[in-house]
Formats: C-alpha cells, sequence, structure tokens
C-alpha cells in the first residue's frame, strides 16, 4: 500500500478510502466486518463513513456497525484514521440538520457514541451551509478540537468559493480550517476541474473523491445494466444515450488488459491533487478487485484516449470559456 499527507497537514493516509455507504443497507454487518478486516491486511488505514449512512433516519446504522466493529478490539481504532460527516437530517427537529454550532455539538457527541470511540480524526462537513455563518461554525469546530474530541476539519460537495471563503475566514481566526474536500469526481464527472481543484492546491487541501466509478457507470456497466439495482430504467436509458463513449471505453480496457473498475481508480489516482479516491465495496471480492487499480499505470497516450472518450471542461478556468 502506498500512503500520502492528508493535504498540508502531517497526517499519512492510504491511496485508497474505504468507504462505508454499503454497510447496512446492502452489505451485511459480518460481510462489513470482513471487509474492514481485510482493508486493514491491505494497509488501508483510511475509513470514511457519515452520520446519515444507513438508510434510517437519526440512527446512524452505519456508523454503529463500525462502533461494533471497532469494540473487538485488536488495535483496529489505533490502525485507522477515522472520517465521518455532519449536515444531513438526524430527526424531525428544527435543528437536527445543517451546520448551526447547536446541530454540530450534538452531531458530534452522537457519532462519537455510535462509532465508540473518543475522537474523530477527521470530522467533515457533508455539505455547505450557505444560511449559517463561517464564524458560528468555525467556532464550534474550534471547540470540538479544543476537546480533543476531533482531529482534522473536512469540507464535502463545496464550490471553489466556499473553500476560499472557509479558509479565508479560518486564517483570521488563527485556525487551521480544512485540510479535505470530498467531492464527486470521476472520468464521467469531471467539473470540479474547472474551479474545485485549484482551489483545493492553492489551499493545501487533500482532495477526497466520492463515486470514482460514477455509481458502478464506470465498471462494466454494458455487461451489469440488466442486473440487480442496475436494471432501473432511468439507468438504462441513460446507458443508451451513451453506449457509444462505453462501448469505447470498455474496448479500450479491454485492449489493455485491465478490466474497467480499476482503469477509473487509476485515472482517478493519477491527478496529484488526489489523496485518496473512496472505494465503496459491497462485497470482499469487490475490494479485492479495487486493490489492483494501485498497480494500473497509464501512459500518457492512454490518457489521451481516455480524455477522447469522456473528455473533460478543458482544462482550469477562466481559459476554457475566456479567451
Amino acid at each position: 500500500m502506498e500512503y500520502t499527507h492528508l493535504g498540508r497537514s502531517g497526517l499519512k493516509v492510504s491511496r485508497l478510502c474505504l468507504g462505508t455507504m454499503n454497510f447496512g443497507p446492502q452489505t451485511s454487518e459480518p460481510d462489513s466486518y470482513q471487509i474492514m478486516d481485510h482493508a486493514i491486511d491491505a494497509g488501508i488505514n483510511f475509513f470514511d463513513t457519515a452520520n446519515v449512512y444507513g438508510k434510517v433516519e437519526g440512527e446512524g446504522v452505519t456508523e454503529q456497525i463500525i462502533g461494533r466493529w471497532l469494540a473487538q478490539g485488536g488495535n483496529r481504532r489505533e490502525k485507522i484514521v477515522l472520517a465521518t460527516k455532519v449536515f444531513g437530517r438526524m430527526g424531525q427537529g428544527a435543528n437536527e440538520q445543517h451546520l448551526s454550532a447547536y446541530h454540530i455539538m450534538r452531531a458530534c457527541d452522537d457519532s462519537l457514541r455510535r462509532l465508540q470511540t473518543d475522537h474523530i480524526d477527521l470530522y467533515q462537513m457533508h455539505h455547505i451551509d450557505l444560511e449559517t455563518p463561517w464564524e458560528e461554525i468555525w467556532q464550534a469546530m474550534e471547540t470540538l478540537v479544543q476537546q480533543g474530541k476531533v482531529i482534522y476539519v473536512g469540507s464535502s460537495n463545496f464550490a471553489a468559493w466556499n473553500i476560499v471563503q472557509a479558509q479565508e475566514i479560518a486564517k483570521k481566526r488563527n485556525f487551521f480550517g480544512l485540510i479535505s474536500e470530498q467531492s464527486h469526481y470521476n472520468l464521467l464527472t469531471r467539473t470540479i476541474e474547472l474551479e474545485v481543484i485549484p482551489a483545493c492546491r492553492a489551499y493545501g487541501i487533500g482532495l477526497i473523491p466520492w463515486s470514482p466509478l460514477a455509481g458502478g457507470r464506470l465498471g462494466g456497466i454494458l455487461e451489469k445494466v440488466k442486473l440487480g439495482r442496475r436494471s432501473k430504467e432511468s439507468l438504462q436509458q441513460e446507458v443508451e444515450q451513451n453506449r457509444s463513449k462505453y462501448e469505447a471505453y470498455e474496448q479500450f480496457c479491454r485492449e489493455i488488459g485491465e478490466v474497467p473498475a480499476n482503469v477509473a481508480l487509476a485515472w482517478v489516482l493519477h491527478n496529484p491533487a488526489v489523496t485518496s479516491p473512496i472505494i465503496g465495496p459491497r462485497t470482499l471480492e469487490q475490494l479485492q478487485g479495487n486493490l489492483h487499480s494501485l498497480e494500473v499505470k497509464l501512459t500518457s497516450e492512454m490518457l489521451k484516449q481516455l480524455d477522447s472518450i469522456f473528455p473533460g471542461p478543458g482544462g482550469e478556468a477562466p481559459k476554457p470559456y475566456a479567451w
């Protein structure tokens, strides 16, 4: 396993991050334990979750599964960098969502209880909250850091201007601010190349792409679209509309002798701005397959071919749309 610094921090994390969103809804608790144990054995030390994962409002089902796994001992907690998120609705009360100081403080304590730990290594804002001032958000985060309940703070789904605003206000408060940003990024979804990636680079913020396989579309969708959860009519229609791209992509993968999922992960990993893409295996076999992506090397010519199949926005703003 390869390791790299998380943004400008001294913290080192594995080049693949284990996403846990499937734990509970798609993956049984015993199978989730097996996946986490195997991830550690493979050298993955970066685990990501969220208080809303589990599809039961307010229950934090996935955090509870991780907590019971950690409680088994064996230095499990000491072996991982544990990340979770706050923002989503955790109850029907008026203040049981978003980023008020009231909700942040209570949500953190609730996550700690479910995870059966005394601290969160990376506490991430799951979305931007445009109705809460940054002074309030940072005051709450600073308090959690001072209390030892949180070590680092990250963001998710932020626009570039949100990142800039957050960091400039944090700087005025002599606070470290954001250390990472989780963004939707893959061969099909490359919008963040315009402004988010340049902002992360400028501020020393690690990029943690979510959905690097585009919800399975880049994992050999032409063979899988008729099966299970990918048999939805809307997805089949989208695949048919873009069939020529998927055919060209899957043919490219066959020509270089790699499975589509590993090529998609290798493409994300080749970007120097990327810290660790989030893999979300439903099964142990999927995790074992994802690990091979670290060995896939894409040449400059291969990268050009992928760009021709899935063109990006044309570079960093404002060049793609200004003279």
